[in-house]
């Protein structure tokens, strides 16, 4: 079983920013939707023992797999091939700036790889097949992965076998996670949350 997580919302998100392999800090509303999720894994999971926690290396998952970590009994443990699709010459910028610049490419299905100097579908799919490979199989799988947008989508797909606009056309929210058990995926979602 693999339990996973989008990282919460972060300042770049809330902008409407291209992050890719930047980074920002979750904002509040992130950061209490990270404890949220802690909360209704605890539920799921129960006892920990012999279960993982594993994160993209980068600060916004690794805090929501922290504050996770912290209610659900499990030290993160970090795993590059989580990282999110780098968007090349993309990262950093405003998403409705690109679209104005890039009306043919931006906002299209699957324009994450037509960024100059970005990430291609097919390196993306190379390093996430070969994170799922290396897991246990199913009963014995116990996972828990913070992730991204991107990339937890390409671990959906390729769990599910999905064609590649099947997999880009999945929702990434982050306020939820999703069970992948016995080649299907279920989203359950956390409680919700309020800031102030």
């Amino acid at each position: 079983m693999i339990y996973l997580a989008r990282h919460g919302e972060t300042h770049f998100n809330a902008e409407g920013r291209m992050q890719g392999h930047l980074d920002s800090p979750l904002t509040e509303l992130g950061q209490a939707q990270a404890r949220a999720m802690g909360e209704r894994l605890a539920e799921l999971i129960g006892d920990p023992a012999g279960w993982r926690l594993i994160s993209s290396p980068l600060g916004r998952a690794q805090a929501t797999a922290k504050a996770i970590g912290a209610r659900v009994g499990l030290t993160p443990e970090i795993d590059h091939r989580l990282i999110e699709v780098s968007f090349g010459d993309w990262d950093g910028r405003l998403r409705a700036e690109l679209a104005r610049e890039h009306p043919d490419t931006f906002g299209r299905g699957q324009w994450q790889f037509a960024a100059p100097g970005g990430e291609t579908h097919e390196s993306v799919e190379t390093r996430i097949a070969d994170w799922l490979a290396e897991l246990p199989p199913e009963p014995e799988r116990r996972v828990v992965i913070v992730c991204h947008g991107g990339s937890g989508r390409v671990v959906r797909g390729a769990y599910l076998g999905l064609s590649r606009a099947e997999t880009w056309a999945q929702d990434v929210p982050q306020d939820a996670v999703y069970r992948l058990l016995n080649g299907s995926s279920e989203r359950i979602d956390c409680s919700s949350v309020a800031v102030g």
